[in-house]
């Protein structure tokens, strides 16, 4: 592991926002739910959490999972306008990097990492423009959420909203390529356990084969793929899709196996619910039934997170539009094809887009990188935002 960049002291007000996201970088953050080693985010979320202490900022810490804290920073008044700007602190595993997932080097232009798209290059953008906001003040209240969990469950700020966090609107900096994305896929993940019968494997008199089972249902995922793409598609996301994440089943080769247990992905689009996609399943399962009695599966839920949008002529879309441009970004609109915490946002009322530096291609990638134009353009366009927002 790299020694930390470290190249700001505590609150400096002139660091650049690359500065930042070096710093970010060479903080670890992985989630330690994706990865055994990962240490999670509480150095992160006290180096943050110091800068904006710092800069003038009423700074409290929320832990969700226990001992891994996500940060909460309120500048100004309590009254409106209200903003919040967004971005999660964790970051996925570093298994099979081919670049020093730590080291923050900066080259060809970019800024090399485990974070730098997602999202650490975004935190910086942002941090840098809440810095901007402490030094010339605001009008209403600025409101930083650095989050915790967002690459697993999103537990961080799912907690933060329980515990009252509210505003007018909100800016999710998530990689965008710095375009505004007011529209945000969901997933259903859901766990198939086929059960057949163990016995010898000599005797198919007695056996039950589960793995075959499972077999004969994933090769109807095709038509229910077609299906899918045959309904009229989001004007941004386009259409729903379905996938097999894991599988596992079986003890010996000469064995018939007496289980075998499948979890699918199915991304979702706004509107789409969780009775909805269980019916497709379960639908599947009933025609392979209807040829197959000894057929027996259990169907369960796993964990389940909407979609959702606001319109894309909606007042924040404009802004966040027009922000961009004065900092020198054409920037369109369009879909946020991943689960992203816009949604837990606008669930709460609080109209969210995402808009930040990076691409989502690059994200959880082995060499993982940022553009350092973009950081600076993201940095830019969201103090433009705030100041504007905030007068």
């Amino acid at each position: 592991m790299a020694d930390p960049v470290r190249e700001l002291e505590r609150g400096d007000l002139a660091a650049d926002v690359v500065a930042f996201a070096r710093d970010l970088i060479s903080t670890p953050s992985v989630n330690p739910a994706l990865e055994d080693s990962g240490t999670g985010e509480a150095a992160v979320a006290e180096l943050t959490a110091g800068w904006l202490r710092t800069w003038g900022y009423d700074v409290r810490m929320v832990e969700a999972p226990p001992g891994r804290p996500s940060v909460l920073a309120r500048l100004g008044l309590g009254s409106a306008p209200s903003l919040i700007l967004c971005g999660h602190l964790d970051t996925v595993g570093v298994d099979g990097m081919i670049v020093d997932p730590f080291a923050a080097e900066v080259r060809d232009g970019r800024l090399w990492g485990r974070g730098a798209a997602d999202m650490k290059g975004g935190v910086a953008a942002l941090l840098a423009a809440a810095r901007d906001a402490a030094e010339r003040g605001v009008g209403g209240q600025l409101l930083i959420a650095l989050t915790a969990d967002e690459e697993e469950a999103g537990a961080g700020c799912l907690r933060l909203i329980e515990e009252g966090l509210h505003a007018d609107a909100a800016v999710v900096c998530e990689p965008t390529g710095l375009a505004v994305m007011p529209a945000h896929k969901g997933f259903v993940w859901i766990r198939i356990a086929f059960r057949g019968q163990a016995a010898h494997g000599s005797r198919p008199d007695r056996g039950v084969d589960a793995i075959r089972h499972a077999g004969l249902f994933l090769a109807r995922l095709d038509a229910l793929e077609a299906e899918l793409s045959k309904r009229p598609p989001h004007p941004l996301l386009g259409y729903g899709s379905i996938h097999a994440g894991t599988v596992a089943g079986g003890t010996a080769p000469s064995v018939y196996p007496s289980s075998c247990e499948l979890t699918l992905e199915r991304r979702i689009l706004p509107g789409e619910t969780i009775a909805a996609v269980r019916s497709e399943v379960e639908y599947l399962l009933a025609q392979l039934r209807s040829g197959i009695p000894d057929l027996h599966a259990d169907v369960d839920v796993v964990l389940h997170r909407n979609g959702s949008e606001v319109p894309s002529d909606h007042e924040l879309v404009r802004a966040v539009r027009d922000a961009a441009r004065k900092a020198g970004a054409e920037s369109e609109v369009a879909g946020m094809t991943a689960w992203v915490e816009a949604v837990v946002f606008n669930e709460a009322g609080i109209p969210a887009v995402c808009f930040g530096p990076g691409s989502i291609e690059d994200a959880h990638s082995a060499d993982e990188s940022v553009a350092i134009d973009e950081l600076r353009t993201a940095h830019r366009a969201l103090s433009i935002l705030v100041e504007e927002l905030l007068e």
